[in-house]
């Protein structure tokens, strides 16, 4: 397996017929990650939550995991974990200057884990899930349309 990291199509995303609407998924669920990071966790919602850095690494793996599959190029996926883990560290820093909500080095540890492993899992059958499911989707919607 060789990897390109020259910046030549590093945004092509032909493989996607719907590219538009699982971008602007992407961009949501990054939004919802940001404002869930931020804002107070009533009560009830802390006790499901009780696996605080499993949920971490959950949700990073779930941002990185959604983009590695629009974006293919290795070079662009390099920069999206980059992007992520930062994110994730920034969000901690923005955390500690809250008073509902402190600073954890561990959840750092916890998004970078989730950055990681969806990078990973990116290069295996795990990363063509969207496109297989444009396929499915495509040939159900032909089908019905015969």
């Amino acid at each position: 397996m060789s990897f390109d990291f020259t910046p030549r199509a590093m945004l092509s995303v032909r493989h996607l017929r719907y590219r538009r609407l699982w971008i602007a998924v992407g961009v949501a669920l990054i939004l919802m990650v940001a404002i869930a990071s931020m804002i107070t966790i009533p009560a009830p919602l802390k006790v499901v939550m009780m696996k605080d850095k499993l949920m971490h690494t959950l949700a990073y793996a779930g941002l990185m995991g959604w983009f590695a599959q629009i974006y293919r190029h290795d070079l662009t996926r390099l920069l999206l974990a980059v992007g992520l883990v930062l994110m994730g560290v920034g969000i901690e820093y923005l955390q500690g200057m809250t008073t509902t909500r402190h600073f954890d080095v561990l959840d750092m540890v916890a998004n970078t884990s989730g950055v990681v492993l969806a990078w990973a899992l990116a290069y295996t059958w795990v990363g063509t899930l969207l496109a297989r499911f444009e396929g499915l989707f495509s040939r159900s919607t032909v089908h019905s349309s015969s």
